[in-house]
């Protein structure tokens, strides 16, 4: 079994500041590097279960991230994740935003690596490299 990648950090931000700046403001620090279109428009969660997580690109065309399983905000988002991937590769990330102290605790952990078979451990090791960078970029847009 592969063991599930946890990212954890502390934020000096509200709970729902957190969540905020990461559902509705992701373009504004979301890397360029990681997205399709290279230099997105907007990149949305919507805000539903079922809802798509979507970019879009500077001439409007549309780029599925994935699929929002549980939105409660402001504590807690669960997504199916697939950037870069058919759907079928899908990865399963929940983030928690909870109080500490004057500001939050985010916790991001992505599960389902084992439905990769044998390319599920190093995309893992991978990805927890791509998250690192990203999760910088997020803590100074707050």
């Amino acid at each position: 079994m592969i063991e599930p990648l946890v990212v954890e950090f502390d934020v000096d931000a509200s709970v729902a500041h957190a969540f905020d700046v990461w559902t509705r403001k992701c373009v504004t620090w979301w890397p360029t590097s990681h997205t399709v279109s290279g230099d997105p428009a907007a990149i949305t969660f919507e805000p539903l279960p079922g809802g798509r997580i979507v970019e879009t690109g500077p001439d409007g065309a549309e780029h599925l991230w994935g699929e929002v399983l549980d939105w409660e905000p402001p504590g807690r988002l669960r997504f199916l994740w697939h950037l870069f991937f058919d759907r079928s590769e899908a990865t399963e990330v929940e983030i928690t935003f909870n109080p500490r102290g004057d500001g939050t605790v985010v916790r991001l952990e992505q599960t389902g690596w084992d439905n990769l078979g044998p390319a599920g451990r190093p995309r893992r090791d991978r990805t927890g490299a791509a998250w690192a960078a990203i999760t910088s970029r997020y803590i100074a847009a707050l």
